[in-house]
């Protein structure tokens, strides 16, 4: 029996190759996809129900970092959740897949029949519209799409209802959110924001993440030695922020600082979203910028970052094509987004330009390692929407022990800004409009991996919602969502996709 399970537990390439020459024996392919994390009625109904439809029902399980359902998810890891399935007696083949790509191991394995469970037929209809209606040729290719018959059971609300995933304060934030806002007027809301013209100006960061192990302590200094294992690298900073508002927003358009002497702008470009625009200047005394992070693997510790840099300020040459760039471009754009790390580019004529000329500027200074108390926020005037941490609000209010609230008031007030929103890491959010009203967002994180962009994703949604009008509560709603995902994954590896985020807010107003 156990050889017997072990045989249907198929590589991807494997079972790419088992069904082209199951297809050349006449037999017709059917397949089902997804995380398979509880095996109920639904399910069994939704297996059954497609393996009539065909000769080979093969699974495709999703992996666990590829799994954006909500949060909690998935309640079991990968391998329980591969053999649950392995188990059935329908099921032919079954195969651990990634997800990154939304239906990609579909396009590859090419079943005659996509079976999809009735559970979830509006909800795909709804959040992955741009999968099955623009992008069904793409993905599909040959396949016919088959919805299961039957009664439908969710996972998601099972487990919700289930578990107690989150803090009794947290779930009642959330009933109550849900009668002043449904899953249709959001996803309504988000869909708008496909027409703004956005134009974000900031520091281009390239994050390279080092992976090491520990060898001990060098005899003849105090270090502790460490040994190199593998490393990835990243486009981090305002390049981060770009990629996710553009899975938002049709029209961006980037403005940003390299350095000559190491541009990288290849990576850049091979790294940044086909719909996203560029005005990339260059500086002719540093390197693009690049912090290098070097992690113990096995703990996900950072040890120590290394920063290439040049922190002075751009030269009057550079400064002076930027400003005639912005003079001439900032009125063909509903916003302008500044993300400020205080790495020498956006200057203080930069910024006196974009408050000028633009119809809506939302900014986010960021303190760091290299900028900590330099980078202050109240060197902008009136910003329409802005976006901190606690760190960076108590440095500009000179407040290191006030409630948070009350710095949220003096700043506010110093900055005369229309909304200003204070995340909180683990306790949420805070948010302020002009007229005072303060509104409190719980964190609706289950499972943190990196924190490491998660303020820039965060920026890059709310921006946008601000500037097409949203109301503060929400707008601190979706953020809080966002960030949730943000944390899910190492640095800036990959945006939070719109369909991730309709997924996620889907889940835990249901």
């Amino acid at each position: 029996m156990e050889q017997h399970i072990n045989n249907k537990i198929l590589l991807l390439d494997e079972l790419v190759n088992k069904v082209d020459n199951l297809r050349k024996e006449g037999k017709v392919i059917v397949q089902s996809h997804g995380i398979f994390d509880l095996v109920h009625p639904g399910i069994l109904t939704h297996l059954n129900s497609a393996k009539k439809q065909g000769d080979i029902l093969i699974v495709t399980v999703i992996k666990d970092k590829d799994v954006r359902r909500g949060p909690g998810r998935p309640i079991f890891p990968e391998n329980l959740r591969l053999e649950n399935v392995v188990s059935l007696e329908q099921v032919d083949y079954v195969c651990l897949v990634d997800d990154e790509i939304p239906f990609e191991c579909v396009k590859k394995i090419k079943p005659d029949i996509f079976a999809k469970g009735q559970a979830y037929k509006e909800r795909d209809k709804k959040i992955h519209e741009k999968i099955f209606e623009e992008e069904k040729e793409l993905c599909f290719g040959k396949s016919s799409i088959y919805e299961t018959d039957g009664f439908s059971f969710s996972s998601s609300l099972i487990i919700k209802n289930l578990l107690d995933i989150y803090p009794e304060a947290t779930t009642n934030f959330l009933k109550n959110f849900s009668k002043r806002y449904s899953f249709d007027d959001i996803l309504e809301k988000i869909k708008n924001l496909q027409k703004l013209k956005v134009l974000l100006i900031g520091d281009g960061i390239i994050d390279e993440y080092h992976y090491c192990e520990s060898m001990g302590k060098s005899p003849k200094a105090q270090l502790v030695v460490n040994k190199y294992l593998t490393h990835e690298v990243f486009a981090g900073g305002v390049f981060a922020i770009a990629n996710h508002i553009a899975g938002l927003c049709d029209t961006v358009n980037l403005v940003t600082l390299l350095g000559k002497d190491d541009p990288r702008e290849d990576f850049v470009v091979n790294n940044l979203k086909p719909n996203i625009s560029t005005k990339f200047l260059y500086r002719n005394d540093g390197p693009t910028v690049v912090k290098k992070r070097y992690i113990n693997r096995y703990q996900n510790q950072k040890i120590f970052e290394v920063n290439y840099i040049n922190e002075n300020c751009i030269n009057d040459e550079c400064e002076s094509d930027i400003l005639d760039y912005l003079k001439t471009m900032i009125a063909e754009y509903d916003m302008v987004l500044i993300s400020d790390f205080g790495h020498g580019f956006i200057t203080d004529k930069i910024i006196r330009t974009v408050e000028k000329f633009s119809k809506k500027m939302a900014v986010n200074t960021q303190t760091n390692g290299a900028n900590a108390g330099y980078n202050m926020i109240t060197k902008y005037s009136s910003p329409k929407f802005v976006c901190l941490d606690v760190p960076e609000a108590r440095l500009a209010m000179q407040d290191k022990v006030s409630e948070i609230e009350d710095v949220a008031k003096k700043l506010s007030k110093t900055l005369k800004a229309h909304y200003l929103i204070i995340t909180l890491g683990s306790a949420g959010s805070i948010s302020i409009n002009k007229d005072g009203e303060i509104h409190r967002t719980p964190a609706f994180s289950t499972r943190v991996v990196d924190i490491v962009g998660a303020g820039d994703a965060f920026f890059a949604y709310t921006a946008p919602c601000f500037a097409d009008g949203m109301s503060i509560d929400l707008i601190s709603f979706i953020g809080n969502a966002v960030g949730a995902l943000a944390v899910q994954t190492v640095c800036n590896k990959k945006p939070v996709e719109k369909y991730e985020l309709l997924e996620f807010i889907h889940t835990i107003l249901k």
